[in-house]
């Protein structure tokens, strides 16, 4: 196993960092090679250039500005996001590292011929992962359409492998945790990943909305 970790957050000693550690103690355990590209730490820089958008097509002399990044998104075979939901969604550096490596030729094919569309480009990709925080509780989060979760777990996962496996665990009303209610969710991440990594084929199906959480 091969695993890519894309952690976002601004802070070493927030909770988002002990979730990180949660996760990486499992890969650990399950034996998996890890890349961690700690966003924040290593000043990735978000924003889509000009130039960049410019040549977005242009491939593969897209890949030259995130060349790292790509490596590590093509070698891994699973892909784990840990970030704090911020407005529902994802951060903004996170947002940036998805429109900047997720590139043609990279993550999705482009279309060929009129009236078609994008192919997958991520078919290595059999696992599919996230980690997050929310400061909404679960019902306000579901009633806005939880954006963050579906771009990664809906949107991402259609370029995957098509039997991907998935895991979605998320502490809602962070803003009002408590201790007890901290190390409970890294108990439930904990397990939940151990779940994930477990060696065996792929789900056949994308778990429920529900079943996810």
């Amino acid at each position: 196993m091969r695993a890519l970790v894309v952690y976002c957050h601004p802070s070493p000693a927030s909770f988002t960092a002990a979730v990180r550690d949660a996760v990486l103690d499992r890969l650990a355990k399950a034996g998996a090679e890890v890349r961690l590209q700690d966003l924040y730490a290593a000043g990735f820089q978000p924003i889509l250039t000009p130039a960049e958008w410019l040549g977005y097509q242009d491939c593969p002399a897209n890949r030259a500005p995130v060349a790292a990044e790509v490596a590590a998104l093509e070698w891994c075979d699973t892909l784990i996001f840990i970030y704090p939901t911020w407005w529902y969604g994802l951060p903004a550096m996170l947002k940036g590292w998805l429109e900047r490596v997720m590139l043609p030729d990279v993550a999705f094919i482009l279309p060929t011929g009129a009236k078609a569309t994008i192919r997958p480009g991520l078919t290595h990709v059999t696992r599919l992962g996230v980690f997050t925080t929310c400061g909404a509780s679960w019902w306000l989060t579901r009633l806005v359409g939880a954006p963050g979760r579906r771009t990664i777990l809906r949107g991402l996962r259609l370029i995957c492998a098509p039997r991907c496996r998935t895991v979605f665990a998320a502490h809602y009303l962070m803003d009002s945790s408590t201790l007890a209610s901290r190390a409970r969710h890294l108990a439930r991440v904990r397990r939940k990943a151990d779940r994930f990594l477990k060696p065996g084929a792929a789900a056949p199906h994308a778990p429920t909305e529900r079943a996810a959480e």
